[in-house]
């Protein structure tokens, strides 16, 4: 079975530790060791999950046992900085670089991102090239690829507008685990002066409209402090907080998909 390569942002670690311990075929769990795996090797732990890391220097110059050994099924993954969302063209440039150089080592490689704000919007056909020796998919509903991280936790494009269309009478962030953990990073709150860039963010949110945060439950145990986090932030912006059903079908479907492509071509 085949080598296949998850390559994330970090927003969506959760999601694909969620996928890997719902596994049960799977062989090893290879972590690319590029200083964003942190977070998510600790969780892998706590789930109980065995992985070994890869330096991305290092990468298995050995991949086609693992690409065309029948008895195993491997799943690499690559987490993306974070800070690089602020960036779209570098996002994209980093992005596209680091598949042109994984896709030496995949029989195939999903990446858990959506649109972001369009960057990824011809990603699956910039790399058709690849077809037959490493085919790269990204995360879609029945229609279409996802908007971003948000839209994919809440099950779709559809469901993502209805979301967004209900609270359409106030501005209101969308909040999953992950982002309450990781809004300060997002919103460049500046470690050595908060106050400043939070004097900044209240200005944006008055003029912008934003009055609320909604918690988005996801079912998955990983990240701790959600309700703690969001409340913070709340408090920090004087806004109401509400809670909305999020799920993990997106990423259990794309990730059959794939699996099931790349398994069919072996």
């Amino acid at each position: 079975m085949p080598l296949l390569t998850i390559l994330s942002c970090k927003i969506l670690q959760d999601e694909v530790v969620h996928i890997l311990e719902n596994d049960s075929s799977l062989d090893e769990i290879l972590v690319v060791a590029n200083g964003q795996e942190d977070d998510f090797t600790s969780k892998l732990q706590r789930a109980g999950l065995k992985f070994r890391l890869l330096s991305p220097d290092k990468l298995p110059v050995d991949s086609e046992p693992y690409k065309n050994d029948p008895r195993r099924y491997t799943v690499m993954v690559f987490m993306v900085e974070l800070a690089l969302h602020e960036f779209p063209k570098i996002l994209k440039n980093e992005v596209y670089k680091i598949l042109e150089g994984l896709s030496n080592y995949s029989s195939g490689i999903l990446l858990f991102y959506g649109l972001c704000g369009n960057v990824f919007d011809k990603i699956e056909t910039d790399f058709e090239h690849l077809e037959a020796s490493c085919p790269v998919r990204i995360l879609r509903d029945d229609t279409r690829t996802v908007d971003d991280c948000v839209g994919a936790t809440l099950g779709g494009c559809k469901e993502y507008l209805s979301t967004l269309k209900k609270f359409s009478d106030k501005g209101t962030f969308l909040f999953t685990p992950m982002f309450a953990h990781a809004w300060r990073e997002i919103m460049r709150v500046d470690p050595a002066k908060p106050e400043k860039t939070i004097k900044m963010l209240r200005k944006v949110n008055e003029i912008t409209g934003y009055k609320r945060v909604a918690k988005i439950k996801t079912g998955l145990p990983y990240t701790d402090n959600f309700d703690e986090k969001v409340d913070e932030f709340a408090e920090i912006f004087d806004f109401e907080v509400l809670e909305i059903e999020g799920c993990q079908n997106i990423f259990e479907n794309c990730y059959t998909a794939m699996k099931k492509e790349i398994v069919g071509c072996q």
